[in-house]
């Protein structure tokens, strides 16, 4: 249910019949109490149009605009402000008819094709905490499309070709030789990194393998492709366990390495060339870009071939455009990386636009994303100022969240303690990252992150156990419960209208690229749901049956839309904590 659309077409409609249809129509949610619940706030805009008083305006407006049933009141409020008052009994009908739809009742209507490119770790290497934020922002944002109704095509864009693979593919080739088994001789790929690059700049002779194996690679040769191939697959897994522990929807199939578009590199500098989007300069093959020049009115170069004839990763992001519009048929494209990266992007969507390889209409998104700091306001790095691996992270996460739970409940049994703990850690470190403000940096901090108070992941997870817990109590099954609803109780009426701006939420999320409104949705949700518990009694004996069931209807409605929406966070809700 979608409460801001309904009253905002309504209220377009009532401009359209006043000769004002081209007007803005600024609906949003009431910030004071005894201001209604939503507030149109558009009158003054219209006074200088219309040649009005603005307050003769808004009563034009209440007397044009059909909102029969959905509110109890509107009434004009200072110079012109339209203070609405939705309808207690409408807010019981649309959060009944939630209970009883499949999905919550989520409009998806809107159909788009939407490539979402996010994670791409190199390779190379094992994924780090530099990695969690496009990976956990990138699928939250692809669960959330989907739930709208869009078709959603995931890319990771992997590091798996260029010349460093020439210096690891020596090294590995000299493991494998020595009758190291391939798994084991990669058990620990910083460590094989390591290795591989004190050779390449120490050992005679290294250097020079290394660079023939990519000469090799590059060419097609058979065996040190399979050796690659043997490389790669052995990364991969590397990844995927840290997917499956991060609870992240990434597979396979959803790789769409930099090697992949390797055969249309040459086709796509051809192309630039023949059309003289790109030209020859001191060797290398660029496209100049006036609408990025300097202050001396320089133009920006974007170098799509190096003077040598080698490929860019500015080659690669073309192809890579050019297969998503073209080959996958999108109509948009979300990727997600640092903020640094951001005036890269922004020149590959000038260049493919340029050369059509990006159609009008399709909208591109680069959604760059701030750095996870430590406390000292530094990037986040071990004691030592090393790189902390990802999968290292999420251990100390459960860690922690084992030896809280511990504290908090001496008596919890050993099994109950590794499953809670396990959702309770990884959880609160995606949530962490989630409620920030994606274009901010942000300070990683266990205890606030941990905390059962405030907007963490344990305090939405205690939440929803406790709604289960009243459920148990009662003998009820909070899933299949589609008992009538009654809204009498003010804290009743802000719990209903809170639960129907779920989707709204939603669609402010999938249009920003912003999971933190969300996070802030639950959060506020879980909140005014504590409120009611306190105010609005269920399990007494004094309450009577008939809001007894209406209460837990509201709770049921509560519950489902906090599993729905951290689900689309990628976290998992518990019966019990």
């Amino acid at each position: 249910m979608q409460i801001q659309s309904l009253l905002v077409a309504r209220f377009k409609a009532a401009l359209k019949s006043m000769n004002a249809e081209s007007a803005p129509v600024p609906i949003s949610k009431s910030t004071k109490a005894g201001f209604g619940d939503y507030q149109f706030n558009g009158a003054m805009a219209l006074a200088k149009q219309l040649k009005q008083n603005p307050r003769q305006i808004a009563e034009n407006i209440i007397q044009n605009v059909d909102l029969d049933g959905v509110v109890e009141s509107v009434e004009v409020a200072g110079p012109g402000f339209i203070n609405i008052h939705l309808s207690k009994q409408w807010l019981a009908e649309q959060v009944k008819a939630c209970l009883i739809c499949e999905d919550l009742g989520i409009n998806k209507t809107k159909q788009q094709r939407v490539v979402v490119d996010y994670s791409s770790p190199n390779l190379a290497k094992e994924m780090h905490v530099g990695h969690l934020r496009s990976t956990i922002i990138g699928d939250a944002v692809a669960r959330v499309l989907e739930n709208l109704g869009q078709t959603v095509i995931r890319q990771n864009h992997m590091g798996d070709w260029g010349t460093q693979f020439g210096m690891l593919l020596a090294h590995f080739s000299d493991k494998l030789e020595n009758q190291t088994v391939a798994k084991t001789a990669l058990s620990d790929l910083e460590e094989f990194y390591r290795e591989a690059k004190v050779r390449f700049d120490s050992e005679e002779g290294f250097a020079d393998r290394a660079r023939d194996y990519v000469v090799k690679l590059q060419s097609g040769d058979a065996q040190c492709l399979a050796l690659w191939e043997q490389f790669i697959d052995i990364s991969i897994s590397h990844s995927e366990e840290v997917y499956k522990k991060l609870g992240v929807s990434l597979s396979r199939d959803d790789i769409m390495g930099e090697s992949a578009y390797n055969p249309d590199l040459p086709v796509l500098v051809k192309d630039l060339l023949d059309r003289e989007i790109a030209q020859e300069d001191q060797g290398a093959n660029v496209v100049f870009l006036p609408e990025l020049a300097d202050k001396e009115g320089n133009p920006a170069v974007y170098i799509v071939q190096k003077t040598g004839g080698g490929f860019m990763y500015s080659t690669t992001d073309l192809a890579a455009i050019r297969h998503r519009c073209g080959n996958l048929g999108a109509d948009r494209t979300m990727i997600f990386t640092d903020a640094r990266q951001a005036l890269h992007f922004k020149q590959t969507e000038i260049v493919g636009r340029k050369a059509g390889y990006i159609p009008e209409a399709h909208q591109y998104q680069h959604c760059p994303f701030g750095m996870m700091l430590g406390k000292d306001g530094k990037p986040f790095k071990t004691r030592t100022g090393g790189t902390i691996k990802l999968v290292d992270l999420l251990d100390e996460a459960v860690e922690r969240a084992s030896a809280l739970l511990k504290s908090r409940n001496p008596e919890i049994t050993k099994d109950a303690l590794s499953e809670i703990s396990k959702t309770v850690g990884i959880s609160a470190v995606k949530y962490a990252d989630l409620s920030k403000n994606r274009t901010t940096d942000y300070i990683f901090d266990w205890d606030s992150m941990l905390s059962f108070e405030g907007n963490t992941a344990p305090y939405l997870l205690y939440a929803y156990a406790r709604i289960r817990r009243i459920f148990d109590s009662a003998g009820e099954d909070l899933h299949s419960f589609e008992k009538d609803i009654t809204v009498e109780h003010d804290v009743e009426k802000a719990l209903a209208i809170k639960i129907l701006q779920f989707e709204d939420s939603l669609i402010s999320v999938a249009k920003d690229a912003s999971p933190h409104i969300l996070c802030t949705y639950l959060y506020e949700l879980a909140s005014v749901s504590m409120k009611f518990y306190e105010a609005c009694p269920i399990l007494k004996d004094d309450v009577a049956p008939e809001i007894k069931q209406s209460r837990l209807g509201l709770a049921s409605a509560t519950a489902k839309t906090l599993q729905k929406g951290l689900s689309l966070l990628g976290i998992e809700t518990l019966d019990r904590m």
